[in-house]
C-alpha cells in the first residue's frame, strides 16, 4: 500500500513540474534575464525587443519539426524585423545540453542557418518553465508594452510547407503593427517536447 501511495505521489509530482502556458494578454515573463547568445554576448528578451514588440521562439537544433520549419523560421524572422519586431530564439533543451543542443552545436547550427538574430541558451529551462512552453518550435509574440498577443505555431501546417493556408505568426504581426486586435490569438503548437533536465 505504501509503495502504491509513493508511486502515485511521485507520478503526481512529475505531472505538475511544468507550469501552464501563459495566457494571451499576460506580461512578458523574465524579460530582463540575461541569456548567452551564440555570439558569446549575453542579452535578455527585452534587449531583443524593437519598437513594435518581440517574437520569442522556443527552438533547438535537431527536432524534425524545427528542421522542417527552417526556411519558415528565417522567413518569419525577416518579416518580424521588417515590421520593427525583434526576434529571439531560445534553446531550452537542458536535457540535451551535453549532446545535440550543446552550446557548440547551437553555434554551428546558427552559422549553418545564417541566423542574423539571437539564438540563446535557456539554462535549466527557466524561461521555458516561466512561459509554460512545451514544444519546439513554439512562438510567443509580445507587443511593445510586453503584453502577449499571440502564441502557438508559425502556420497551420508544420508538416508540409506546400499545404500551408495561413501563416498565423505573419497575420498576427501584420494585425499588431496595424493597430488591430490579433484575430487568432492562439494556435496549437506542433513539434518535439522540450527536453528539460
Amino acid at each position: 500500500m505504501k509503495k502504491m501511495l509513493f508511486s502515485a505521489l511521485l507520478l503526481g509530482m512529475m505531472v505538475v513540474t511544468h507550469a501552464q502556458s501563459i495566457a494571451v494578454g499576460a506580461n512578458l515573463p523574465m524579460g530582463d534575464v540575461k541569456l548567452k547568445d551564440v555570439s558569446g554576448k549575453e542579452l535578455s528578451i527585452k534587449d531583443a525587443m524593437q519598437k513594435n514588440g518581440v517574437l520569442v521562439m522556443f527552438s533547438c537544433n535537431t527536432c524534425p519539426y524545427v528542421v522542417k520549419n527552417q526556411q519558415r523560421t528565417l522567413d518569419i524572422a525577416a518579416y518580424a524585423k521588417q515590421n520593427n519586431i525583434g526576434i529571439i530564439l531560445l534553446n531550452s533543451n537542458e536535457g540535451s545540453r551535453d549532446d545535440a543542443d550543446s552550446y557548440a552545436a547551437m553555434k554551428e547550427y546558427a552559422k549553418n542557418q545564417q541566423y542574423n538574430f539571437p539564438y540563446v541558451v535557456d539554462e535549466d529551462s527557466k524561461l521555458a518553465n516561466a512561459f509554460g512552453a512545451t514544444r519546439t518550435p513554439e512562438l510567443f509574440l509580445f507587443d511593445a508594452n510586453g503584453k502577449l498577443q499571440y502564441k502557438g505555431a508559425i502556420d497551420d501546417n508544420p508538416s508540409d510547407a506546400g499545404s500551408v493556408k495561413r501563416v498565423h505568426a505573419r497575420e498576427a504581426i501584420t494585425e499588431l503593427v496595424n493597430g488591430k486586435s490579433v484575430s487568432l490569438k492562439e494556435s496549437r503548437s506542433v513539434g518535439c517536447s522540450i527536453k528539460r533536465s
